[in-house]
């Protein structure tokens, strides 16, 4: 028969709950703590006293109450303090931020990534952008450790990325060349930015209080993050999401990974430069121009957008059918698309989602932004101090 848990294990298990409360909802009061951890005001008391003595929190008073009567204490994350560095290896950039607890974007470097950079190669350069940013850190703030996000398929248990045809990676270790880079004991979690942005934007974002989100991320290839009851639906190996690589044509066009007739191909950069005449294009930039060529009255930039909403529109919908979510996000280049053709988008899905899928299903652009890979890489670092405040100093 197992033995319950200890008292110190309840209470490193409360301790991790309070601080992710407050790391996710800002700063709150002990009184509304009480009510929504469903504990007792003494032993909120003595977890943000902890809390505050390990310097993960500060305590202090409101500036307003409009009450009588003595006010209830405000616990603030440190966010100054306490930080965790986040990297976004995207098709054209490389991007690096430090990001407090709380999920607030401290400092940012922003980087040209040519597309033929391998692993080894990038470490360095996102690794020179922490060292600059490091020059501005407090003298006794804390680093709980890094995340990176990567378009491609990830390995959960090492971080290697096993592919990620639109970056040309294969089996690469950026996790281990940017601990080798930077040279700081802190561990570094690598995940696929659809996964880690819809992390973000459930936690804080446009699908904060979603238990059911979709997540679509485009650049040159589409990828999703999904969140089911819940929680992040990676699969066995951390390989699930690989939504673009849906095969929607028999026979249809070449994909960078291989095959043919992926749904990428259709809606992914490649795919619209070619149906607008600009094959000789890439880049985000070219896919806006196409939008504004579109706006602007240009016939084959309009045919191009509209084919592309349909093929948004159809996979979404078969995706809605499978998960039946609450909330299907657009970030990346999937938000300029949507935004562009969102009349196709919704008639598609009309057509050939399920009637009962249908009924509360909400399309929307992420709250973060461009943002969400950064905090939800953030996400990643924090995991392990939310998880155990007092362990992982």
């Amino acid at each position: 028969m197992r033995a319950g848990p200890s008292q110190d294990e309840i209470r490193r298990q409360n301790l991790g709950a309070l601080l992710r409360y407050v790391h996710v909802h800002g700063a709150t009061t002990r009184a509304e703590l009480t009510t929504a951890l469903g504990l007792n005001r003494s032993t909120i008391g003595a977890l943000t006293t902890d809390l505050a003595g390990a310097g993960l929190v500060s305590e202090g008073t409101p500036k307003e109450t409009g009450r009588a009567g003595r006010p209830s204490l405000v616990v603030r994350p440190e966010s100054a303090r306490v930080y965790a560095y986040a990297y976004s290896v995207e098709v054209d950039r490389l991007r690096a931020a430090r990001v407090g607890l709380g999920g607030e974007v401290l400092d940012r470097r922003e980087l040209e990534r040519p597309r033929n950079l391998v692993a080894g190669e990038a470490a360095p350069l996102l690794a020179g952008a922490v060292k600059e940013m490091h020059h501005s850190v407090p003298p006794d703030s804390l680093c709980v450790g890094a995340g990176v996000a990567v378009c491609g398929m990830v390995r959960r248990e090492d971080g290697l990325v096993r592919l990620s045809p639109t970056t040309g990676w294969v089996d690469e270790p950026i996790g281990a060349a940017l601990a080798a880079e930077l040279g700081i004991d802190v561990p570094i979690t690598v995940g696929n930015v659809a996964d880690v942005a819809a992390h973000a934007e459930h936690a804080r974002g446009v699908a904060a209080g979603c238990d059911n989100v979709i997540y679509l991320y485009g650049d040159v290839g589409v990828g999703a993050g999904i969140i089911a009851g819940g929680r992040r639906l990676t699969g066995h190996g951390g390989y699930g999401g690989e939504v673009g690589h849906m095969v929607v044509v028999r026979d249809g066009l070449p994909c960078d990974c291989g095959r043919r007739g992926c749904w990428e191909t259709e809606i992914g950069e490649h795919g619209l430069l070619r149906a607008a005449g600009r094959s000789d294009a890439r880049g985000r930039e070219a896919l806006l121009g196409v939008f504004d060529a579109a706006d602007r009255g240009d016939a084959r930039a309009q045919t191009a957008v509209r084919q592309a909403g349909d093929w948004l529109g159809f996979g979404v919908a078969n995706l809605v059918n499978v998960f039946n979510p609450e909330m299907v996000i657009f970030g990346g280049t999937m938000r300029d698309l949507y935004l562009a053709a969102a009349a196709q988008v919704r008639s598609r899905l009309n057509s050939n989602g399920l009637p009962a899928c249908l009924e509360h299903v909400r399309l929307r652009t992420p709250k973060l932004g461009d943002d969400a890979a950064l905090i939800g890489a953030a996400e990643l670092a924090f995991e392990r101090l939310l998880a155990d405040p007092l362990d992982a100093g």
